[in-house]
C-alpha cells in the first residue's frame, strides 16, 4: 500500500471525519488520497489560513473528544500551523499535524521551502518539537506505520498534546505494506486511561468527608477527560459545591443549586469568596494558572489536586493532596467509595452570586471622525448585548470566546445553558481563535446543533475571513462581532497602567458588516449591524426564526467602552450585585 493511501485509510477508519488545511505542492498527494479514498467517513475541509486549520483542529479535538487532524504543506504554511499547535500544545489538546516537505534528495541543495535545518534552511523539527509532544519526520518507508502508532499514542495518552508528522514529497507514493496485525481499530481504546484504585483516592476523600467547607474547582480538564459525568455525580450526591474556571464553564450544569460560578481573572467574587473561605478546594483538571489562581488564596494545607499531570499545578500552588490521575478515574473511584461510605457536605444555604456592576469605561479621545459619524446614534453597551444574547445562546450546543473585554463579559454576565459547551482559547490566548474553532466544533454535531462565536473587531481583522470557509460548509454558526473599533484589553491596560497614553490599540472604523456582506450572499450568509438595543432585538429574532441553518455574522457597534470584569483593573469596594442566589436548595434569579 502507498503511504499516502495507508494514511488516509487509517484516519478514514478511525471516523476522524475530517483533515482541516490548505493544500499545496508538498502536500497535494494527502489531498488526492483523500479524494479517492475518503468517501462519506473522511473529507478536506479548506481553511484560509494554516492557522485557522490548527484551531478548527483544536476545536474539534475540544468539544468531540476526539483527535484533531490538520495539514499544511512547507515553507510559510508550516510556519503558520505553528500559532495553533501552540495553542493545542499549552492547553493539552490532540492533535496530528500532517505536514509536507521538499523531496528528500534536494534537502540542503536550494529546495523551494527547504526546512531541513543544512545551512540557512529553517529546522522543521526544531520548530516543532518546541510546539508539539512529538514530532518525526518520515523518511524510511519501514518507519511509517511505528512512527503514526507513537504519534497518535502519545497525542492522546498521559497529558495530550499535539504531534506532527513530517511528509517529504517523495515518500507518497512509496510502498509502507499492509496495515500491522495488531493494529488498533479505534482511538477509544488508546485513549482509555487505566482505572485507579480506591486506595489511590482514600486520602482525598477522608479529606472531603470531613471538610466543614469543601468545594470542587473544575478546569477544562474535565471535558478533555470525559469526567464531567463522575464529577456531576460526586458532587451532586455528596452535596459538595461546584466551580468552574474560564474554560470549564460548561463541564457543571450552570443551573444546579451547588453550582457557585467562575474563578479566575474574569469570575464571580462571590466564588472567590466562597473559595477563599473553604477548608479544602479540590482541583480537578486545570493546571491553576495564573488566569485562573489570580484572584484566589490558596493555601498549600487545604489545596488538593486532581490532574493526570500535576506538575505545574504542584509548581504553581504546592498542594497538600495530590492525585496523579485521569479525572475520570479518579472520581470514578471516589464515587465507589461514597456508595460504600456515603457522607452529606454542609450545604452552601444562603450563598449568593454576585456580578461586577458594568459601568462605562473612561472615553478615549477619538481622532477618526467616520468613527464618530458611524456610530451617531447608537446606545448600545455590551452588558446590554450580553443579556439579550443570553436568551439565545444554544442549549446542547456550543459557545465558542475569544480573547479581550467581549470574552471578559459574556463568561462573568452569562450563563451556560443546559448540555452546552463553552471553549476558549487561554493557552497561547491569540485572538481569532473563536471564528476557525468553532468551524471544528460545530462539524459532527447532531443534527440542530448551533454553535455562536463571540469575538471583538480585532479577533475578525486577524481571522475573519475564516468565516469564509464556514460559508462553504453551510454551518449553522452565528459570529457576534462585538466592535468598538479598538483592541479593547490593551486600551483597558494602558489606561490603568501608562496614564491613558494609547499607542497601537485603535484604529480607523470597521464596518463588519459590509465587510461580512463579501463573505457570502444572503442565501448563504446571513448578516445584521445593531446599534441600539431594539436593533439588536430585532436582529437575534430574525436571524433565529428564519436563517438559523444558516452561518451569520451579527456586528454589535458600541460607541461606550464599559470595563471589563477583570480583577486586574478593578478596586476591592467595586460594586456588585446579586445574579442569583441559593434558597432551601433552590437557585433564584435575581
Amino acid at each position: 500500500m502507498r503511504l499516502a493511501d495507508a494514511l488516509v485509510t487509517t484516519l478514514r477508519d478511525w471516523d476522524l471525519g475530517y483533515v482541516f488545511g490548505v493544500s499545496g505542492a508538498n502536500i497535494e498527494h494527502l489531498h488526492d488520497a483523500i479524494h479517492r479514498l475518503g468517501g462519506d467517513r473522511l473529507r478536506s475541509v479548506m481553511a484560509r489560513r494554516e492557522d485557522g486549520a490548527a484551531f478548527m483542529a483544536d476545536g474539534r479535538a475540544r468539544v468531540h473528544r476526539t483527535l484533531g487532524v490538520c495539514c499544511a504543506t512547507s515553507g510559510g504554511g508550516m510556519v503558520n500551523l505553528l500559532t495553533g499547535l501552540a495553542e493545542s500544545y499549552a492547553e493539552s489538546v490532540p492533535v496530528l499535524a500532517l505536514i509536507g516537505q521538499p523531496p528528500r534528495e534536494l534537502e540542503g541543495r536550494g529546495a523551494f521551502q527547504d526546512s531541513s535545518g543544512i545551512g540557512r534552511t529553517v529546522d522543521a523539527l526544531g520548530l516543532l518539537r518546541a510546539t508539539t509532544k512529538r514530532v518525526a519526520k518520515i523518511e524510511d518507508p519501514a518507519d511509517f506505520w511505528p512512527e503514526l502508532h507513537a504519534a497518535v499514542v502519545t497525542a492522546l495518552t498521559g497529558r495530550p498534546g499535539p504531534v506532527a508528522l513530517l511528509l517529504p514529497r517523495d515518500v507518497y507514493d512509496l510502498s509502507v505494506g499492509p496495515r500491522p496485525a495488531d493494529w488498533p481499530v479505534d482511538l477509544e481504546r488508546l485513549a482509555a486511561p487505566p482505572p485507579v484504585a480506591r486506595e489511590v483516592v482514600r486520602p482525598l476523600f477522608e479529606a472531603l468527608r470531613t471538610a466543614r467547607r469543601p468545594a470542587l474547582l473544575v478546569g477544562h480538564g474535565v471535558r478533555r477527560s470525559g469526567a464531567a459525568g463522575e464529577v456531576t455525580a460526586f458532587a451532586r450526591r455528596a452535596g459538595v459545591p461546584v466551580v468552574a474556571t474560564m474554560g470549564a464553564r460548561g463541564e457543571f450544569p450552570n443551573d444546579d443549586p451547588l453550582f457557585l460560578g467562575v474563578a479566575g481573572v474574569t469570575g464571580h467574587p462571590s466564588a472567590h469568596a466562597y473559595l477563599k473561605e473553604s477548608d479544602l478546594v479540590v482541583a480537578v483538571g486545570t493546571g491553576l494558572g495564573v488566569m485562573t489562581r489570580g484572584p484566589l488564596d490558596l493555601a498549600s494545607a487545604r489545596l488538593a489536586v486532581v490532574n493526570i499531570d500535576p506538575g505545574e499545578a504542584v509548581r504553581a500552588t504546592a498542594p497538600g493532596i495530590v492525585v496523579e490521575a485521569d479525572a475520570g478515574a479518579a472520581f470514578a473511584a471516589l464515587l465507589a467509595l461514597l456508595e460504600a461510605e456515603p457522607f452529606t457536605a454542609p450545604a452552601p444555604e444562603g450563598y449568593e452570586l454576585r456580578r461586577y456592576r458594568p459601568r462605562p469605561a473612561p472615553p478615549t479621545a477619538r481622532e477618526h471622525r467616520e468613527q464618530e459619524v458611524r456610530t451617531a446614534g447608537d446606545t448600545l453597551r455590551q452588558s446590554e448585548a450580553i443579556g439579550q444574547l443570553e436568551e439565545y445562546l444554544p442549549r446542547g450546543g456550543h459557545i465558542v470566546l475569544d480573547a479581550g473585554n467581549c470574552a471578559s463579559a459574556a463568561i462573568h454576565l452569562s450563563h451556560v445553558p443546559e448540555a452546552a459547551s463553552s471553549t476558549i482559547a487561554l493557552g497561547m490566548g491569540g485572538m481569532g481563535y473563536s471564528i476557525a474553532a468553532a468551524i471544528g466544533a460545530q462539524l459532527g454535531s447532531a443534527d440542530g446543533t448551533r454553535t455562536v462565536v463571540l469575538c471583538g473587531d480585532g479577533a475578525f481583522l486577524m481571522n475573519g475571513f475564516e468565516v469564509h470557509t464556514a460559508v462553504a460548509e453551510r454551518l449553522p454558526v452565528l459570529y457576534v462581532v462585538f466592535n468598538n473599533n479598538m483592541h479593547g484589553m490593551c486600551v483597558t491596560r494602558q489606561q490603568t497602567f501608562f496614564d491613558s497614553r494609547l499607542e497601537c490599540v485603535e484604529y480607523p472604523a470597521l464596518d463588519v458588516a459590509t465587510v461580512a456582506y463579501g463573505l457570502g450572499g444572503p442565501d448563504r450568509l446571513w448578516v445584521g449591524s445593531a446599534g441600539t438595543a431594539d436593533e439588536l432585538r430585532g436582529l437575534l429574532a430574525d436571524y433565529h426564526d428564519h436563517h438559523a441553518h444558516l452561518p451569520g455574522v451579527l456586528e454589535l457597534r458600541l460607541p461606550v467602552e464599559e470595563v471589563p470584569p477583570f480583577t486586574a483593573f478593578l478596586p476591592a469596594d467595586e460594586p456588585t450585585y446579586v445574579a442569583r442566589r441559593r434558597v432551601d436548595s433552590r437557585v433564584l434569579t435575581g
